[in-house]
């Protein structure tokens, strides 16, 4: 599955759940954590299992994954046990410290899929990992780590900057802090070594369409594949963000094409450029990214 754009719902919102389906995202992520008062947290596991039971995996028009509350709450036990027989299509996994914690997550993951007769390993993993002060220490550890269940890493600046008793997580200009922009890169590189989605952190001004944009273009460019939303309006403007432009479509097509008409060489020319093998590589990627969401 592609995830160009993942949108935030409250659990506990009738109200917005009832909007998921319409919401034009790649995925919605339901959440049971930070959304939703320590009150709420039974009721919103309620009602985010009805909607799952409402909305068969097979006859979904939207990827449904729903954030639990952490390994070490009180609620995460239950939270697995009941969301994972309503078979979501994946579970996001808040303040991940280590590997091992995924790994734990998974094993809970197998008992409750067993439990309900679900076929194994049918509910993905996408864990948050830079949410402690300790969690990007261990980043580096992923790509050793036996985790098939996952599928992509985020991380969160906000739960972080709280971690680091920081008042703000941007610098004067506006753009993250160098510690933010430090653990962001690594997180990137963790889920590239992975070989699993890169999903940018949520853009927190919902009212800022041309900053999100640019914010959007920018992380593309860097390598992420998506984007955490928190409002209905992000998700157009994210899910055209992270999708090839025509141009580029047109100008990897070029690429193949001068490298298919000059078999076994490691460089050729285009347009007064020198291209070498990464620039192929790139280019096919660029390609295999229009196939999928086209058959999405």
């Amino acid at each position: 599955m592609i995830l160009r754009s993942m949108l935030f719902i409250p659990g506990d919102s009738d109200k917005k759940l009832s909007k998921g389906d319409e919401s034009g995202s790649d995925a919605i992520i339901l959440d049971l954590e930070d959304a939703v008062a320590h009150e709420n947290k039974k009721l919103a596991r309620q009602k985010v299992a009805g909607y799952l039971k409402a909305r068969p995996r097979e006859s979904r028009s939207v990827k449904i994954f729903v954030r639990v509350n952490p390994l070490d709450s009180e609620f995460c036990a239950e939270d697995i046990a009941a969301i994972v027989a309503c078979q979501p299509d994946g579970i996001m996994q808040p303040k991940a410290v280590t590997p091992k914690d995924v790994s734990i997550m998974s094993a809970m993951i197998d008992q409750a899929e067993q439990t309900s007769g679900i076929e194994r390993g049918s509910v993905k993993i996408l864990p948050l990992t830079t949410e402690t002060a300790q969690a990007p220490f261990h980043l580096g550890e992923y790509a050793a780590a036996d985790l098939p269940r996952m599928i992509g890493m985020s991380w969160g600046a906000e739960d972080l900057s709280a971690a680091l008793g920081a008042s703000t997580n941007l610098d004067a200009s506006g753009q993250w802090a160098f510690t933010y922009k430090m653990v962001r890169s690594m997180m990137l590189m963790a889920a590239r070594a992975c070989d699993v989605q890169p999903i940018e952190t949520l853009y927190a001004d919902f009212r800022d369409m041309d900053g999100l944009a640019k914010s959007c273009r920018q992380a593309r460019a860097e390598g992420f594949v998506g984007r955490l939303a928190i409002h209905p309006a992000q998700v157009s403007v994210i899910n055209d963000g992270f999708t090839p432009s025509d141009e580029e479509i047109s100008y990897a097509k070029c690429v193949v094409d001068a490298f298919a008409a000059n078999p076994g060489v490691g460089t050729v020319g285009l347009d007064g450029k020198m291209l070498d093998v990464p620039h192929l590589k790139q280019a096919k990627q660029t390609l295999a990214l229009i196939e999928q969401l086209t058959k999405n």
